[in-house]
């Protein structure tokens, strides 16, 4: 029998997401860079937004684990439930005024397996101003309330997403399509789902919290992300309670476009 999370504090949770999207937005205009120790960019968003999801995580899911980018919490790593959250995914962007910017939260069962997924986009709808998702652990995912349907069945690899610093990873001498940087790894994840041409994307150098919400949402509808040996990836001890960076870069999409991004945007060296 499937483990299962209650369904009305999931509610409850996927409400606070939303909230803190709008929170985020009412913050925009006002946010002051500073930066940390690695250089990436950190606002008074990022900080308040994960404190406040992880004390609803807390009061709701008291037994899950939770791992923030912005917060050293206490985990127990065999628990039933593991909740990875990026209070603001594209921070850089977000701090700039752009609209690329994803709150973030997965959910891993106890496998260390994606499951789960609320994601709230409050500036970059489809069609509309903001694309909230939720997909409930082993259920489809709900876009604005309504029944996700993905573009899927992609053969292809004529536009892809990725990270800005491609361009000095990557060999781009066999590619002939497009490349599409939006500023947020997780939109990047689902832009293949989300978006009607781009076929798949490459992800470079990054943290649990960056993928793992999209991520599930990409594996529920076939398709997935995979190292340049065809490998499937998969979310260790050290990537997800240590905060370990991806060691590698994964490739992402249908079975044949992971197949053809590997040949077409190989490593520099």
């Amino acid at each position: 029998m499937i483990d299962l999370l209650d369904k009305s504090k999931l509610d409850r949770l996927y409400a606070k997401i939303i909230e803190c999207g709008q929170y985020a937005c009412a913050m925009q205009q006002h946010v002051v860079r500073s930066f940390k120790a690695d250089g990436s960019v950190l606002t008074e968003a990022d900080t308040a937004i994960s404190r406040m999801i992880i004390n609803e995580i807390r009061e709701l899911f008291p037994d899950a684990a939770v791992i923030s980018e912005e917060d050293i919490v206490e985990n127990r790593k065999d628990a039933r439930w593991i909740f990875i959250l990026d209070p603001i995914d594209g921070t850089d962007v977000y701090s700039q005024g752009m609209p690329a910017f994803a709150i973030s939260l997965g959910i891993l069962n106890q496998e260390h397996q994606p499951v789960g997924a609320m994601i709230s986009l409050p500036r970059f709808g489809v069609g509309c101003e903001a694309l909230n998702l939720r997909m409930d652990p082993y259920d489809d995912a709900y876009i604005n309330g309504e029944k996700f349907v993905p573009y899927n069945g992609k053969s292809e690899a004529r536009q892809v997403t990725m990270g800005s610093k491609g361009m000095l990873e990557l060999d781009f001498s066999r590619f002939t399509g497009k490349v599409r940087v939006l500023g947020s790894t997780i939109i990047h994840i689902l832009a293949p789902l989300i978006f009607n041409a781009v076929d798949g994307v490459v992800v470079q150098r990054c943290f649990a919290w960056d993928i793992a919400s999209a991520h599930a949402v990409m594996k529920h509808y076939g398709m997935d992300l995979a190292d340049k040996n065809g490998s499937v990836f998969s979310y260790t001890d050290s990537f997800i309670f240590d905060k370990t960076p991806l060691d590698r870069i994964l490739y992402g999409g249908t079975a044949k476009t992971r197949e053809i991004l590997v040949k077409a945007l190989p490593l520099k060296f």
